[in-house]
């Protein structure tokens, strides 16, 4: 008797298993972490949620390492999603995009795709006006990271990047730690090994909108860059090698000023080049993480994003190639100028501008960068 009754008791708990559904329980932001689980080259995608006490979120995939959203509040205490992105793995996978991505083995472009060293030319993807761009077109925005969600407010992400990665030098073994601070910062920190000479350069490509509406452009956002200098780029988008005072130009936000103020003056041979903002500038700060390298303030919601970095430089891009055929997160159609980017780096093409910080990585060193998105109100 006993035994029937404990058959019994196995079957009808197979049976509600059977039943259970999966956790699809919205994220604070909206998103389905059921739509983002599938496989991808073998390895499993997901969506993992960051929480801290304040109660900011922020939702990032392991497939690119992308953030997908960020929930902080406005000057009404409205929670408002400031980042741009997809709602589905799907969409992620199958309309090309760096939203949101933990950009690498080189952000930003090497002119012509070749790099030399230790005398040895290498040819990399041509990706972009002849040039590699974000480490070609299978880098690592479109690779799956192992993910290790250490406890709510942080986020280790892992990546093997095999020797001949896009033809990139060296086995190489990638980490990005993403950590919500308590005062609603994203602190993240990337390192990086090879056993084999290589170059790094590792950076986060969010498209912010900080107004918390994407269906607006970002050109209101008032935009302050620590940065006397910048580099200049020719009708490719490739820096020449020079490097360019900001004073009175339209590249100078030493006094923060509307990204709209001076964008459209094309008679300015950079802001025709660049199609709008798409430059790299270099920072007064160092190295130093403590002083601050930009600053971006929506005037509708007064969310202000202040960024931090050890990196020399930051490459401002206004989603200048945004054309309306993208839609994102809840249907929103992103159209040109829709986000400011605010990607911290060594400059473009350092590779083949010796003259500039390197970005070689040799066996036995370890690569360190780090970016902090810092989140307030001005009321």
């Amino acid at each position: 008797m006993n035994k029937q009754f404990l058959l019994a008791g196995i079957a009808a708990l197979m049976l509600a298993s059977c039943n259970q559904k999966p956790d699809t329980k919205l994220t604070l932001s909206g998103l389905n972490p059921a739509d983002f689980q599938t496989t991808v080259n073998d390895s499993q995608t997901g969506l993992y949620a960051l929480k801290n006490k304040a109660g900011m979120e922020v939702c990032i995939t392991n497939f690119g390492g992308r953030i997908v959203s960020v929930m902080v509040p406005d000057k009404n205490g409205t929670m408002q999603d400031v980042v741009l992105g997809f709602d589905s793995i799907a969409d992620y996978i199958n309309i090309p995009s760096d939203f949101g991505a933990s950009i690498g083995r080189y952000a930003n472009r090497i002119n012509q795709g070749r790099i030399v060293l230790n005398g040895d030319t290498i040819q990399l993807p041509q990706n972009n006006f002849g040039h590699c761009l974000h480490g070609g077109p299978k880098g690592w925005q479109y690779q799956v990271f192992d993910a290790k969600q250490i406890d709510e407010t942080t986020l280790e992400l892992t990546r093997f990047s095999p020797d001949g990665d896009e033809n990139f030098p060296g086995n190489v073994t990638a980490k990005v730690l993403f950590k919500l601070t308590e005062d609603n910062a994203i602190d993240i920190k990337y390192s990086a090994t090879t056993d084999k000479t290589t170059i790094i350069n590792m950076t986060n490509h969010s498209y912010f909108n900080l107004s918390g509406n994407p269906a607006q452009a970002a050109t209101d956002h008032i935009l302050y860059v620590n940065a006397d200098t910048y580099t200049p780029v020719d009708n490719t988008f490739m820096t020449t090698g020079e490097i360019a005072p900001v004073k009175d130009t339209p590249m100078d936000f030493t006094t923060p000023k509307a990204v709209r103020q001076d964008i459209a003056n094309f008679d300015f041979e950079q802001l025709k080049n660049g199609n709008g903002y798409d430059h790299n500038w270099i920072l007064n700060t160092q190295g130093d993480i403590t002083r601050i390298a930009a600053k971006l303030t929506s005037p509708v919601s007064g969310i202000t994003l202040e960024v931090y970095t050890n990196e020399p430089g930051i490459q401002v891009y206004t989603g200048n190639f945004l054309d309306g055929t993208v839609k994102g997160k809840k249907g929103t159609v992103y159209n040109q100028r829709a986000s400011v980017c605010l990607e911290t780096q060594h400059y473009p093409d350092s590779p083949n501008k010796p003259e500039w910080p390197s970005v070689v990585l040799e066996p036995g060193q370890t690569y360190n960068s780090e970016c902090i998105f810092k989140f307030s109100v001005e009321k």
